[in-house]
């Protein structure tokens, strides 16, 4: 009797691994377009099953990446609506509305690490944390114009300020793109320098066009969510081209 019981116990563990092993599956478009809808940063696989190349990698991938959801399509009439013909791993973000692909037919080898930095890189959020990692994401998207949000990590507006800018954030999805440079981090020094500023100044809002190289502070006083949104649409409207810039000395004559 307890020798039945041990394998039936067994049995049930093996049976429990596999099904927290296997990714949920995406039968149509539809159930895409929601499963992308449900969180600002998704990776799906574009893959005949579970026994294509990198769906074992993928699986691995998804537990140690927590903060983003997994899924794979198996339909080759859903990869066609998402401009896919092949096996592939795809990053859809909200900030900038943007999909991410790996084809894995170009790659050999799939590596469970590779494809942990492929999707560390692109997790480009409403509000994203400058780092070195991040910063490959933010400067690859097509959106150009960030409003960053210059804070102590150890202050005690940190958290507000960052959920504040994070809620704004989706207003301006495809437009800009916010981002949070932590004072307080010794290798921020030359972004904040850049803005003129220095750690004992902050917080402060900043605005940065990569087009154009230009940047400008919002002025001085409270951060609120209507003085940056009016900030962020000042800048849309062009009536910021003609304010001084953040950390530009005015020139004077001699």
């Amino acid at each position: 009797m307890l020798i039945i019981l041990f394998l039936s116990l067994l049995v049930s563990s093996v049976v429990g691994t596999e099904k927290d092993s296997a990714l949920p599956r995406l039968s149509d478009t539809k159930a895409v377009e929601a499963f992308i809808d449900s969180a600002e940063v998704v990776v799906i696989g574009f893959l005949e099953g579970e026994e294509s190349h990198g769906y074992q990698e993928l699986v691995a991938a998804a537990k140690r990446v927590d903060s983003v959801s997994f899924a794979i399509v198996t339909e080759k009439e859903v990869w066609a609506d998402y401009s896919l013909s092949s096996g592939t791993i795809t990053l859809f973000r909200k900030a900038d509305n943007h999909q991410e692909n790996l084809s894995l037919d170009d790659a050999k080898k799939v590596e469970t690490d590779g494809l942990v930095n492929f999707i560390t890189i692109n997790e480009v959020r409403y509000i994203t944390e400058y780092n070195q990692v991040t910063a490959v994401g933010l400067f690859n998207s097509g959106v150009k114009v960030h409003l960053l949000l210059f804070a102590n990590r150890e202050s005690k507006e940190y958290t507000k300020l960052k959920e504040r800018l994070a809620a704004l954030a989706p207003q301006f999805t495809s437009k800009l793109l916010f981002v949070l440079i932590n004072g307080a981090v010794k290798s921020n020094s030359r972004s904040l320098g850049y803005f003129g500023l220095k750690s004992k100044d902050l917080p402060r809002v900043g605005l940065y066009d990569g087009d154009s190289d230009m940047k400008w502070l919002l002025p001085e006083g409270k951060i609120s969510t209507e003085r940056v949104q009016e900030f962020c649409q000042s800048f849309l409207r062009g009536e910021l081209k003609e304010v001084p810039q953040a950390g530009v000395e005015p020139k004077t004559e001699l």
